[in-house]
């Protein structure tokens, strides 16, 4: 909520609105949060068949010993939930890109293992990714300080996003008490 919102329910509460600055750093954000993802999704697959996720695999499991990860510690790496992570998984599994081994030393862990067809294909997509996070991403940081910037930006994704946030059946958004009337 902004000084510009018409519903100042926010300085009631003790919260300080964003500044001017702040409103448009955080809107800034926001968007790209959403629109740089989606943007090096989009030419990945054009380009290789592969979605953000995917490829978030094949470069975590590039980058270990053996090529391979504890299903639990991948899906952590890759911010997906275990069950998402499986279903990621199963697709570059069918693909001969990845295959799926018990862990030796605990017989219920499941291991990702990178095959030599998944780095092959990590290794022809890497460049098309580079490009696009350079063009994206990089080229529009030229003058920011990017020690402090991945600082801000590591401590603002630091939490434990937890399980996805869901819904209710039937259960429509809330809606603040003044404004349910209207």
């Amino acid at each position: 909520m902004t000084k510009r919102s018409s519903a100042p329910a926010a300085t009631k509460a003790g919260i300080r609105p964003l500044n001017p600055a702040e409103d448009a750093a955080w809107r800034a954000l926001a968007r790209a949060i959403l629109v740089v993802p989606r943007t090096l999704e989009a030419e990945l697959i054009e380009a290789h068949g592969l979605n953000l996720a995917e490829y978030s695999v094949l470069m975590n499991l590039s980058e270990h010993p053996d090529r391979a990860m504890r299903m639990s510690e991948l899906a952590d790496a890759v911010a997906l939930s275990v069950s998402g992570l499986t279903r990621v998984v199963e697709r570059l599994s069918r693909q001969g890109l990845v295959t799926r081994v018990r862990c030796e030393t605990d017989a219920r862990g499941q291991l990702a293992h990178l095959t030599d067809a998944g780095f092959a294909t990590l290794e022809a997509a890497y460049p098309r990714h580079l490009e696009g996070v350079r063009r994206h991403v990089m080229d529009h940081l030229v003058d920011v300080d990017l020690a402090k910037f991945a600082q801000a930006v590591g401590n603002m994704a630091a939490a434990e996003p937890g399980p996805p946030a869901r819904r209710s059946a039937g259960r429509p958004p809330s809606v603040p008490a003044k404004r349910a009337g209207r």
